[in-house]
Order: C-alpha cells, then sequence, then structure tokens
C-alpha cells in the first residue's frame, strides 16, 4: 500500500503509546484498501503461472508485504517461489497461507461464454484471489499489532504449486511451521461458509513406460508399445475401481501416448492421482496402482518406472477454531450483485443449467457439522502440524465447480474480488481475536492433540523426495 501522511502518523503512534483500536476498524481498513488488492489479485490472475513457475506471482505479493513492513525469506524449503513474510515478535504467532499457481488448459476471458486468452494456463481454482486476500488479512492484522502495541507475530507463507506439486507438504517436512501456533487459510468458492468439512488425502504419480520403436506396419513384431502398456495399466486400474471403498477417487490423464499412429511409440507416460478420506487407505490404492503397472510393462515386454509428484494427508479439522471463523464470517457477511454483476451471473447460471441462487453470497451457509469432503489440499499436511481452520467465500457464481472455465471467469472480474474480501476481513478479524485472547489457542491445541492422537507420527506421503519443480515442464 501506499504510504499517506496517516499511515505515518499511525507508525508514530505505535511507536508512541498505544491506540485504542478494534476489530471493525481494522476491518474498515481493509475496505478501503480493497481497489488496491483488487488490482493485485487481476495482475497475477494475468499471470496465470502455474506450480513452481510463480515467479512474477511471488514477487509481487513479497513486495507488497516489504512495503507494509515485514521481512521477507525467499526460496525457502528448496522451492524457489515459496516464502515466508514476518511482522512482530512474541506470542501468539499466527500463520497465515496464501497461494498463487495456476491450472494447465484453462485460459478463459473474464467474460460469461466460453472463450480462450490464448494462454497455457488459467486461475481455475482461484489462487490468484487466495493469495490476495490472505495478504490483506496478513497486513491487516500487522496493522492490529502495530496499533495497540500488543504483542504477536504474523507470518504470511507463499506456498507455490497446491494443484499437485505439494507445496505446503515440503514446508511442512523441512519444518518451517515448527513454532507456529495455529494456521489460517481459505479458499475461493462458489459460496461463503466455514464448516469443519475434511479434505481428501492424495497421493500421485506420473507412470513412464519405456518399449521399442518400430513401423508400425512393416516390422510390427519387432516393436514394444509403450502406449500398449499405458492402455494396459489404464485397463487394469479401472477394473480394480470395482474393489475399492467406495469414497475412493481415481484420477489419470496420459501425458504421452506416441507422436504417429505409424511408429509404435517407446515412451509413453500416464499421469495419476489417488484419493480417499483417509490416507492409510490412499496408500493402499496407489500400491495396487503401482502393482497394476508392473504388470503392465511384463505383459507388454516394456519396462516401467514411476516418479511421486504429489502426496498429501487429509485435513484435520478443529472445531475450536473452526466455530470462531464461522462466527466472524456470519459477522462480516456476504455481499449483494450489482446489475452487471448479476447479469454476468445469469448467464454463467445458464451454461451450469442451474437457476442462479445467491442466498449464500449475500449470506453465509448454516454451519455444517458434518460436511463433506471434497477435493485434496497439501493443506492438510500442515492441520496435521498446528491446529488449522479455514472457510470458503463466493468468488464464483453458485453452482459453479472448481477447476470450469466459469470459475476462472468470475475470478477475473469483481465478483471474484468482493469474494476475496470476505475472506479477508474473515481472516483478520479471527487472527485478530486470537491475537487478544490467546486462551482460545490453547484450547484450539488442546482439542488438536486429541484429535491427532498420543502416536502420531508425521510422514509425508511423497517419502523423501525433493520438490518436483518440473513436474510442469512440457505443458502447452
Amino acid at each position: 500500500m501506499k504510504t499517506t501522511f496517516f499511515t505515518i502518523l499511525l507508525l508514530y503512534g505505535s511507536v508512541g503509546f498505544a491506540q485504542t483500536v478494534t476489530k471493525n476498524d481494522m476491518l474498515t481498513e481493509i475496505d478501503a484498501n480493497s481497489r488496491q488488492y483488487g488490482e493485485i489479485a487481476h495482475t497475477i490472475w494475468s499471470y496465470a503461472e502455474m506450480g513452481y513457475k510463480e515467479e512474477k506471482s511471488a514477487d509481487l505479493l513479497q513486495k507488497t508485504l516489504k512495503g507494509e513492513g515485514f521481512s521477507v525469506e525467499r526460496g525457502i524449503a528448496g522451492m524457489p517461489t515459496a516464502f515466508i513474510a514476518t511482522y512482530g515478535q512474541g506470542a501468539p504467532v499466527i500463520a497465515v497461507l496464501g497461494e498463487y499457481d495456476a491450472l494447465p488448459g484453462l485460459s478463459q476471458k473474464a467474460v460469461a461464454h466460453k472463450e480462450s486468452l490464448g494462454a497455457v494456463a488459467g486461475h481455475a481454482c482461484g489462487h490468484h484471489l487466495f493469495g490476495t486476500a490472505s495478504t490483506a488479512a496478513a497486513i491487516a492484522m500487522k496493522n492490529y499489532l502495530q496499533k495497540t502495541g500488543k504483542s504477536g507475530t504474523i507470518k504470511f507463507y507463499g506456498c507455490p504449486a497446491e494443484e499437485g506439486g505439494s507445496g505446503k507438504v515440503y514446508l511442512t517436512r523441512e519444518g518451517m511451521f515448527n513454532g507456529v501456533d495455529v494456521a489460517l487459510n481459505w479458499h475461493p468458492g462458489n459460496k461463503n461458509a466455514a464448516n469443519p468439512g475434511a479434505a481428501l488425502a492424495n497421493k500421485s504419480a506420473k507412470f513412464r513406460f519405456y518399449g521399442v520403436s518400430s513401423h508400425a506396419a512393416a516390422a510390427p513384431e519387432k516393436g514394444r508399445s509403450a502406449l500398449d502398456a499405458v492402455e494396459a495399466m489404464d485397463y487394469m486400474v479401472n477394473m480394480m475401481r470395482e474393489h475399492v471403498p467406495m469414497e475412493s477417487r481415481i484420477h489419470y490423464v496420459i501425458t504421452d501416448g506416441g507422436k504417429a499412429p505409424n511408429v509404435v511409440p517407446d515412451f509413453a507416460e500416464v499421469y495419476y492421482y489417488a484419493r480417499h478420506p483417509q490416507r492409510d487407505v490412499v496408500i493402499d490404492i496407489f500400491d495396487r496402482m503401482v502393482e497394476a503397472a508392473k504388470g503392465a510393462a511384463m505383459g507388454t515386454g516394456t519396462t516401467m518406472k514411476y516418479e511421486m509428484i504429489g502426496g498429501t494427508h487429509e485435513l484435520l479439522p478443529n472445531i475450536t477454531l473452526q466455530k470462531l471463523m464461522y462466527n466472524n464470517l456470519k459477522a462480516v457477511g456476504g455481499y449483494t450483485y450489482t446489475a452487471e454483476e448479476k447479469a454476468f451471473a445469469e448467464e454463467i447460471s445458464k451454461t451450469l443449467d442451474k437457476p442462479l441462487d445467491v442466498a449464500n453470497v449475500e449470506g453465509v451457509e448454516e454451519y455444517d457439522p458434518n460436511a463433506k469432503p471434497g477435493g485434496s489440499t497439501d493443506v492438510g499436511d500442515v492441520s496435521f502440524t498446528i491446529p488449522t481452520v479455514g472457510m470458503s467465500a463466493a468468488t464464483w457464481v453458485p453452482g459453479t465447480s472448481a477447476h470450469s472455465w466459469q470459475a476462472v471467469a468470475a475470478g477475473g472480474m469483481s465478483i471474484g474480488e468482493k469474494g476475496m474480501m470476505v475472506a479477508a476481513k474473515t481472516i483478520a478479524a479471527t487472527g485478530i481475536d486470537l491475537i487478544n485472547d490467546p486462551s482460545i489457542i490453547t484450547a484450539a491445541q488442546k482439542e488438536f492433540e486429541k484429535a491427532r492422537g498420543d502416536d502420531f507420527e508425521y510422514i509425508p506421503l511423497l517419502g523423501d523426495r525433493a520438490p518436483a519443480l518440473d513436474y510442469r515442464d512440457g505443458v502447452e
């Protein structure tokens, strides 16, 4: 944010004497800076950088935080686009998580019909909003400490490659959350909600098959098709779906299947995800997938290697923190569409075959203690390290699915920005409550220890591999 006379006055006040500042004062301040935060989010939306390639996005957030007095440590845990920005000293130590990676193949203009920008990737999960709102919240919490003279440390975690790259797993594995009391986060969505629903554990890998090339018509007997091996693996894994727990999810894409039909492919690759609400089940499913890959190689006369790409724990809810965040979200409330935004939303709704229902845009979904897990997130690993809490904000048109062109479109216009500000204010309000009442942290930590179990040992699902910095290489 730009330095103003008012800012200088506040800085002087923080040195000379503590001011009487309320939580609502800080939320008003966030609103006052909404235009600047919207510009930051839109800039990152336009960059649309994929996992471990988010140089410009990470630099912009770092520059913003440095300008607000945070010290920044970059390139942490072996990831060039990961960073920690820190302000303050003493307890409590509050982490705010931020993401900024885009997804491949989802380029989209900010319009209510499908129209590509012609780029390689798009922000179909809204991480440009995620990183920006978390930055806004961290700055507001910093300003609260500065103006009141209270003790506390705010640590913003710049987390790359959430989309399959498991960036937070490496941060967790390297002890980057040691000494932190709680972690606050959020995620873009199609409604305002703060439920304790977990997320699915996940293991992913690229399976690579190596065969023998040959002329497919003149000398087929001399060839050994790597593509045949991929297809054989896919067939066996698809048959396996009948024999895994019903909550399981298995998905894949063939990333390389050869280049010409008349050439027997000597290389082929398939990229797999396995998910389930319990990590032990995911590990079992993944191990069976590896056996299917071995069998496919044996049956086709090829060889196989696989590379672990990602692996995340399920999310461990913390009800103490969740109820606090829900109450703050209720107090912040939703927002109202302008006439232009409503027209946009109605057009998007037509593509979803759903009538537009703005109840949880203008308001907040009622607290649901039985909310079901949907996707996966590397926040799961953080949640098994320190008490962690999150929420969603209505940055997309109701009914929109993540990882869709509709999500990219809404995230690139004012609907996304308005939802982002709901999240920024809710996270800031929750952090300020924790600063003012450390007993909440004590209760959250007690619940955390009980839920995690006395015999818990953190073992990353991706093992000891280094960050997969090249996992998006070759995406066009």
